[in-house]
This record gives C-alpha cells, sequence and structure tokens, in this order.
C-alpha cells in the first residue's frame, strides 16, 4: 500500500537570525523567524509526512505555545516523527520530492549538504530526496526578500 503526503511552510526573514535549511546553516545576511529554528524545508517535510499517515500537522506534534519547542533544532523534530511514524505504522520512505522558493542567496552550492543531511536523519539514503530551489522572479513576499517558502511530497510504501 502507498501514501502520498504534502507539506507546505512560509516563513519571514528578518535580521539577527540564522538561515537553516534542511539542517544546514547557509550564510545570509538574514534568517527565518519562528519559534523554532524556522527551516521552512525540514517543517515541509515533516507537514507531508504527519499529513501522509493521517496524524495532523507539524502545529499538533510542536506548538509554537510550547516553551519545550523555542528555538528548537527542526531536525531533531524531524526525527522524533519519522520514529514515531515508523513505530506507529508499517510505512517507511520510498522518496521525498521538495521544492524551496527563495530569492536569496542561491541554494546551488548547499543542495547536496541539505540532501545528506536529511537523509541521515531520515536514515534513508541520499538518492531517497530530492530538493529543487526556485526564485519567485521578484514577485510577492519571496519576490521581495521578505519570506522564505518550502514545498515537500513523500511517498511512503508498507
Amino acid at each position: 500500500m502507498l501514501k502520498i503526503g504534502q507539506g507546505f511552510d512560509l516563513h519571514r526573514l528578518v535580521a539577527d537570525r540564522k538561515l537553516i535549511l534542511g539542517g544546514v546553516e547557509i550564510p545570509f545576511d538574514k534568517g527565518l523567524l519562528g519559534h523554532s529554528d524556522a527551516d521552512v524545508l525540514t517543517h515541509a517535510i515533516i507537514d507531508s509526512l504527519i499529513g501522509a499517515v493521517a496524524m495532523g500537522d507539524i502545529g499538533k506534534f510542536f506548538p509554537d505555545t510550547d516553551k519545550q519547542f523555542k528555538d528548537a533544532n527542526s531536525c531533531i523534530l524531524l526525527k522524533n516523527v519519522i520514529n514515531k511514524i515508523t513505530t506507529e505504522t508499517d510505512y517507511k520512505i520510498n522518496n521525498i520530492d521538495t521544492t524551496i522558493i527563495i530569492e536569496s542567496p542561491k541554494l546551488r552550492s548547499y543542495i547536496d549538504s541539505m540532501r545528506q543531511n536529511l537523509a541521515n536523519v531520515l536514515e534513508i539514503e541520499i538518492e531517497q530526496i530530492n530538493i529543487k530551489a526556485k526564485t519567485s522572479e521578484g514577485i510577492g513576499v519571496v519576490g521581495r526578500g521578505e519570506a522564505v517558502i518550502a514545498e515537500a511530497i513523500v511517498l511512503l510504501i508498507k
């Protein structure tokens, strides 16, 4: 049996925060604002996994009102989610496809590190995860450099 999950996340870009995507710190003069480390890519993957097994969403697992998740490393949250899914269901990851929409900085030189880091956290092969980076051609909140969006789709197999 197969299950598909879709995830989406958006965070504002602000000064005095680190830009962390896929658990990798990207040198930049702005970072993502959020209760945790605001890693939009990892959050989108978490939501896709939770959605695939109909367990709710990231806010149900890690509410932004809970102080224990303040500045949390999103890769640790991801590890908790995949452990819960694999122990409570018979599903495992077949593959994940993601897109990051960011105007700047360019991410090409960081994508392989993000893929390897996420593959390590999820205990899958690097070939099972894809990351694409796109701009919004100067349009909207992403185009103006105000925010970053990430989308993820996961296919789980039993």
